[in-house]
Parts: structure tokens; C-alpha cells; sequence
């Protein structure tokens, strides 16, 4: 039987996703026991919102945790797991980009919790509607992490490495590139002195034109339909800016080749 109310845990990181992660957990009725951090100030913030111990020394980490949570940069991941010697202890690490298999000379019970969503500190966000992809060791810590991401999400997937890694690359696309083009929109306003707000009705109607339908088939645009007058004339508008110029071919030739595809 999973125990998944008497699950204690140490918070390997004070970033981001910990941020949100931490606090969802605590609400979840799970316990936390102490938040470890390289940065003193971060661990001291963390720890303050969950009420529990803090450090930011490896040797000073409780070892009387039933889980702990790696969430860290994946090259920080890496490191720490150098320097952690908890063989017993079930060890999770959340990201989307490195392999079960990184844990396994760590712990004989180690496993992912990987949520599907971009973190910003300060920006609350509801678990319950964000998708929490699992992968462990064995039947038993997969219990766990799906009786913990149950308490979370109202949506979890059991995943192999292969899937997540190509579904933190689909992310990267579908987020934090959306996310610069959105950077580079604002960019190109102010050269004519407007405000990016003239754009949210429009990105709001596209992000729920995209999840409600196949994105190709609501792809709008000069590209789409090869209007070379008006791409032209866009080129010439970003010639001051050789960088917006390029992406822009670079964007505009990919929509195009995409009708090769059908």
C-alpha cells in the first residue's frame, strides 16, 4: 500500500520550480523537513514560507527524510548527486532533459517527478491543472510518485526518459521560444512608439486556437499563404535589425516547407 501521507521530505533547491513545488506539496498535507540551497539567502526565503529547517551546507542535510527532491539545473543535478551519499534514501530528481539513469549509483530507490509547466518566483500557480510525468526505478517508488503526483495534478503520465527528454524539447519550442519571439514583438513595437498590450487579445486567441485544435490547422499568415508582397515588405521594415531579419526568413521558410508536409 502506498504511504503517500507519511511521506517527509527535504527540498534539494530553492529556485524557481522548488518555489512553486515546495509550497504545493505542503498544501498537499505532505511535510517538509528542511530546504538545502547553495545560496543561503534562497534557502532562508524558501524555508521561511514552509516553516521548516534550512541550510546550505551538503553535510548538514537531514538523512531522516523519506524523499528527497532534486530540483535543480540539470548541471547542478549532476554535480550535487557527486556529493550526496544517501544510499537508503529515495532520491527524485524533476528534470526534463536528464536520464532515470543518472541516479542510479546514488540510491537503490530513486526516481523523476517532472511537471509540465514554466515556474516564475512570486507567480502562484494552481498544481492541480499541470501535468506531472513520473519514471522510477521500480514498482514500489513508482507508487509513490504517482500517489504524490495524484495529491498534486488531476493530470499525471508514467513516461520513460526517451518520451520526456522529447517532450522537454517540444516545451523549449512551445514555451520559452514563443516566449523570446514574444521579447522580440515587444522589441519591434517600440520602434514605432506602441505598447505590446496592442498584441495580448491576439496571442490570448492563438494559444487557444492551438489547444483546442491541431496547430497546423490554424496557422495564420503571410507565410501560410506565401504572400511575397507582404513578406517582402516586412523584411524591409526589420533591415535595420539583421537579427529579427534572419529569424524572421528562418521563420517564415519553415511555415512554408510545413505545407510540404501535408
Amino acid at each position: 500500500m502506498t504511504k503517500v501521507q507519511t511521506e517527509t521530505i527535504v527540498m534539494i533547491g530553492a529556485g524557481n520550480l522548488a518555489n512553486s513545488l515546495a509550497p504545493a506539496l505542503m498544501r498537499a498535507g505532505f511535510r517538509i523537513l528542511q530546504v538545502y540551497n547553495r545560496t543561503k539567502e534562497s534557502a532562508v526565503s524558501l524555508s521561511g514560507k514552509l516553516d521548516c529547517e534550512y541550510t546550505n551546507d551538503v553535510n548538514q542535510i537531514r538523512k531522516d527524510a523519506s524523499i528527497y527532491f532534486l530540483v535543480l539545473t540539470d548541471q547542478a543535478t549532476l554535480t550535487f548527486i557527486n556529493e550526496f551519499n544517501f544510499p537508503e534514501a529515495f532520491i527524485v530528481h524533476v528534470s526534463g532533459g536528464l536520464d532515470i539513469e543518472v541516479l542510479k549509483g546514488t540510491s537503490s530507490k530513486y526516481g523523476v517527478f517532472y511537471p509540465i509547466q514554466t515556474f516564475t518566483r512570486g507567480l502562484e500557480l494552481d498544481f492541480r491543472s499541470i501535468p506531472i510525468c513520473i519514471e522510477a526505478s521500480d514498482q514500489e517508488s513508482e507508487n509513490r510518485l504517482l500517489g504524490i503526483a495524484k495529491k498534486l495534478s488531476d493530470i499525471h503520465s508514467k513516461i520513460d526518459s526517451l518520451q520526456r527528454k522529447y517532450l522537454h524539447v517540444a516545451a523549449v519550442f512551445a514555451c520559452n521560444y514563443v516566449n523570446h519571439m514574444y521579447d522580440i514583438s515587444s522589441e519591434i513595437l517600440k520602434v514605432a512608439s506602441l505598447p505590446f498590450s496592442l498584441l495580448h487579445p491576439l496571442i490570448r486567441v492563438t494559444a487557444e486556437k492551438a489547444t483546442e485544435n491541431p496547430p497546423k490547422e490554424v496557422q495564420t499568415g503571410p507565410a501560410i499563404r506565401n504572400d511575397k508582397i507582404v513578406i517582402t515588405e516586412h523584411l524591409k521594415l526589420l533591415a535595420t535589425n539583421e537579427h529579427y531579419q534572419h529569424l524572421y526568413k528562418i521563420l517564415t521558410e519553415s511555415i512554408i516547407k510545413s505545407l510540404e508536409t501535408d
